[in-house]
């Protein structure tokens, strides 16, 4: 049977399977899944378990759509949809959107359940009165022009994006032999923090988990240093396959030393896909284009432009929680909650009828956040375990939350009576909103933290908190009740966006800032660290990582005095005469404790443990002591090694 038989076989196979009052039938790949176009869409909507069959029949996932002929106009589609829908579902003039090509229709609202319905009845009677398919929308509750633009460029190259899917569609239900082994090798961030990569290969697939840079000293750009230990990006040139020769790259999550690399492979020919959850692209985009601009900014040349992280975008094929899904005609792909950031997943990789099953951790949390709920621990088979180490040394016990909260709030509180001003530096996305929901809880409702003065947010907190807003089912459930009820506290009276100069702020009384840039590296917050610095009266706060060579991790140890370009680019020292506090407890990683209970908590326990992400002396421990706690085979591997599973 030729590849092109074969293909026709599985789309025949539907086709003869849907009813026959559904009239016409055409059957299409459409990227993992399969779409199915019917003359009487209603036919089939009206009995949901024809569907489940097909799709459990042919083990995928079908999406069922109109003929375009049998499309209402889309004005009185529009006229119709509004007459349907409550009006305070929020759905504003612009809010509706029709993608002839895909023969759907998005819908954007500030309450999306009410667009849906009761039971997915208001859903129900648009389709069967118009033949077009919602798709609703989570309009965010704040402004986000990120979200804007994705949605926008969505909407903008469907045409590529219907052709894309469709070309995806073929190549992953190929017909080919049964893989005889498998195997990984570490590309990068292994016994060391940043540019994490991982390669999964069988004879018959390549797979690439992450793709990220080392994140610092300072902002990566094309004339980074390659040069031995400070080789800057994975070992791509290792892999001994072409960039398109590899299948898919899956994202766990979007920070820059896990998916910072992915723009610089379209940029190189890539035209493949990338896999993560709808949130982590959002975020993606705003993180890459913000690093675009950044490294510019610095003098540098970036190392791809605003034209390759669209291509990215278009390219990305986006899955909830919990989903199974063919990234190739062998391997499936879930992901599962891993409570690091918003969107943030662990990779469950399903290989062959039952040959190998691996879980990749990317970055993780199973502990306590206000945020997010901690990692899952349920997978169907776990053959293989790569960890990430960056809290597993044997000193990496970090103070009881409660009482990091109550050390944080003390520690302000003293400062801001004292006259001086309090600078948080933080990563944009997880520890921001972290951040905002303890100062929010203790300042709102606590007497004693009521302190009479501002909180200001600067740098991409404020758009990434935005962003968190429209994905509130990825929170935790206080926290996506208060959202969907029009209360959220990203939102509250106690914060206020940093406007106009930086300077206007600091010759203000006190205050906090949250600034992003969370290892000092570059950012805002670097710019308030330089002002701030020399006043004893100040308060620097660092309440998440710092990698070896950050300019956070000199300060940390006790650096008096440091030298930092102004802004006529020349050096000139800063001496450090405010306060340095460290507090542990906030990290969106888990620390050694929490590693070794999650992985005593795996069902099934794995078989074979690695450990990655994480300075070599953690990842070595680790390794050693969760083989020794799992009676299991475990190693920490180093970057280019390659190991074989079968």
């Amino acid at each position: 049977m030729s590849e092109e038989e074969y293909n026709k076989d599985i789309l025949d196979k539907v086709k003869a399977l849907i009813p026959s009052d559904a009239g016409s039938v055409e059957v299409e790949f459409e990227g993992p899944d399969v779409a199915v176009y019917v003359e009487n869409i209603p036919a089939l909507y009206k009995n949901d378990d024809v569907i489940r069959g097909i799709s459990a029949s042919v083990k995928k996932r079908l999406i069922i759509r109109s003929m375009p002929n049998k499309l209402m106009d889309p004005a009185q589609a529009v006229e119709k949809i509004r007459s349907l829908v409550p009006a305070d579902a929020g759905v504003q003039p612009e809010g509706i959107k029709f993608v002839p090509e895909f023969s759907e229709v998005y819908i954007e609202a500030l309450k999306p359940g009410l667009v849906i319905g009761k039971g997915g009845s208001t859903l129900m009677q648009i389709i069967m009165e118009t033949s077009w398919v919602p798709r609703v929308l989570r309009q965010p509750t704040m402004n986000s022009d990120v979200i804007k633009g994705v949605r926008q460029l969505m909407f903008k190259e469907s045409q590529f994006r219907k052709k894309f899917l469709g070309g995806l569609g073929k190549k992953i239900n190929h017909m080919g032999t049964k893989s005889e082994w498998v195997k990984a090798t570490a590309l990068g961030g292994f016994k060391e923090v940043g540019r994490s990569s991982l390669l999964i290969e069988t004879n018959r697939s390549k797979i690439l988990i992450d793709c990220g840079i080392m994140p610092e000293p300072g902002i990566r750009g094309s004339d980074a240093n390659q040069s031995g230990e400070n080789k800057a990006y994975p070992y791509l040139d290792s892999m001994n396959v072409t960039i398109n020769d590899l299948d898919a790259v899956i994202l766990t999550h979007a920070h820059m030393d896990h998916m910072g690399f992915i723009p610089y492979l379209y940029k190189f020919g890539y035209t493949g896909p990338v896999y993560c959850t709808p949130p982590s692209r959002d975020l993606a985009a705003l993180l890459l284009y913000d690093y675009i601009r950044l490294v510019a900014k610095s003098g540098g040349t970036p190392l791809y432009g605003e034209k390759d992280v669209k291509n990215m975008l278009m390219h990305t094929v986006t899955r909830d929680y919990g989903e199974v899904t063919n990234v190739t005609d062998e391997i499936k792909l879930t992901y599962h909650n891993a409570g690091h950031i918003l969107g943030s997943g662990t990779v469950h990789l399903h290989i062959g009828e039952g040959m190998y099953n691996i879980v990749s951790t990317g970055d993780m949390k199973y502990g306590f956040t206000r945020l997010l709920n901690e990692a899952d621990t349920r997978y169907p088979r776990v053959d293989a375990l790569f960890i990430e180490s960056t809290y597993g040394g044997p000193s990496d016990i970090t103070t009881n939350r409660k009482q990091a909260e109550l050390d944080l709030m003390n520690a302000i509180s003293s400062t801001v009576k004292n006259g001086g001003k309090v600078l948080i530096p933080l990563f944009a996305v997880g520890r921001s909103q972290e951040l905002m929901l303890v100062l929010e809880n203790y300042m709102m409702s606590n007497p004693m933290y009521k302190l009479e003065c501002p909180v200001y947010l600067d740098g991409m907190i404020l758009e990434a908190s935005a962003i968190h807003t429209a994905y509130p089912e990825y929170l935790k459930i206080g926290l996506q009740q208060r959202i969907l009820g029009n209360n959220s506290p990203f939102e509250s009276e106690i914060f206020e966006v940093a406007k106009g100069e930086r300077g206007d702020i600091l010759d203000k009384g006190p205050s906090i800032i949250l600034a992003s840039g969370g290892m000092l590296n570059g950012g805002a917050s670097l710019e308030y660290f330089k002002v701030m610095a020399e006043d004893p009266k100040n308060m620097l706060i660092f309440v998440g990582y710092n990698s070896v060579s950050s300019l956070g991790r000199r300060i940390q140890n006790k650096a008096s005095e440091i030298a930092l370009p102004g802004e006529d680019g020349k050096l000139s020292q800063i001496r450090i005469n405010s306060q340095i506090r460290t507090i542990e407890g906030f990290s969106g990683h888990s620390d050694r404790r929490q590693l070794i209970d999650f992985v005593r908590s795996l069902r099934p326990s794995p078989r074979k443990i690695f450990t990655m992400h994480g300075e070599e002396s953690k990842c070595e421990d680790l390794s050693r002591t969760l083989g020794n706690i799992m009676h299991a085979e475990s190693r920490s591997p180093m970057d280019l090694d390659t190991i074989r599973f079968k």
